[in-house]
């Protein structure tokens, strides 16, 4: 997407939305592990956050069929867009909040932060597409500190919940860099709050069917109210307001600039994990989120 010609206050603004964006979509861990503490199923607590979601994001999808021109979608798209939704929001958000009953929201945050690594290894394996020496070294780089901070976490919550945890977040992870380098197709064609707002309907009807499938009905009404408060913030604060504040800095400055604010994810994370949760944050644990956070960078910036 083409950046459009902005002063230097302008810019500054667009890189503060993506900052805010990137900073709600970081809080989501908290919000969940917040929730955990009430008796929840990962499945129930997903479900009433796509919910609380849906709503929005028809709305969105509505408003935006109005004011351009109607899409034109062929049966292909169709499945293309049922299945990348599927992924890339129903799959990896069920195998994100599994994880997080196992894990802290700090090492959530930092292990879906090294999916762009992903998407490299990815598409050097199904496009062929070669991989630099820098690209090679970034990884490495990346994976040293992850391999870093999870010898912290194992010392402090154990090696069983922490393997555990950091395979179904992995997962996540390698889930959502598929979805990414599949959707890269069909944003072109259809927009980016139009696909977005496309595949979390789809992403909705799926968690539905898993939820009835799981519990052989939809009880979602008997939760104490603090569980429907942070469903909500997490639908809100952590899933629509920070995909639209992204889409839009995108817009105005594109996607390399607005990856330089990636980099407050996991360091967001941490601090509001510290603020909510108490987490206890390592030595090593810091020393390899910044290994990863220069990893990402570097990868990043050898890609643009």
């Amino acid at each position: 997407m083409q950046a459009i010609t902005l002063t230097g206050k302008e810019k500054w603004a667009a890189l503060g939305l993506a900052a805010l964006g990137s900073t709600m979509f970081s809080a989501k861990a908290v919000f969940i592990k917040l929730a955990y503490q009430f008796d929840i199923s990962s499945i129930d607590l997903m479900s009433l956050r796509m919910l609380m979601a849906l709503p929005f994001y028809a709305g969105i999808l509505w408003w935006t069929n109005r004011k351009k021109e109607p899409m034109v979608i062929n049966r292909k798209d169709v499945w293309r867009i049922v299945l990348y939704g599927i992924m890339g929001y129903y799959i990896a958000s069920y195998f994100d909040f599994w994880g997080l009953e196992y894990v802290s929201a700090s090492m959530e945050r930092l292990i879906l932060f090294i999916y762009p690594t992903l998407v490299v290894i990815l598409s050097a394996i199904f496009t062929k597409k070669k991989v630099t020496k820098w690209e090679v070294l970034a990884i490495g780089i990346t994976y040293s500190g992850m391999l870093l901070a999870f010898f912290d976490k194992i010392k402090i919550g154990g090696v069983h919940e922490t393997l555990i945890g950091g395979s179904l977040i992995f997962v996540s992870a390698l889930t959502y860099a598929i979805y990414l380098i599949g959707s890269g197709r069909l944003i072109p064609k259809f927009g980016t709050v139009r696909f977005t707002s496309l595949s979390m309907i789809v992403a909705c009807i799926a968690v539905i069917f898993h939820n009835l499938i799981a519990n052989g009905q939809l009880a979602l009404l008997d939760f104490p109210w603090q569980i429907y408060t942070l469903a909500l913030m997490i639908a809100l604060i952590s899933t629509v307001i920070p995909s639209f504040l992204i889409s839009e800095a995108i817009k105005r400055i594109g996607s390399s600039e607005v990856a330089i604010t990636g980099n407050i994810g996991p360091i967001s994370t941490i601090i509001l994990s510290m603020i909510f949760l108490h987490e206890i944050i390592g030595f090593w644990q810091w020393a390899g989120t910044a290994i990863v956070l220069f990893g990402v960078s570097l990868l990043s910036r050898k890609k643009g």
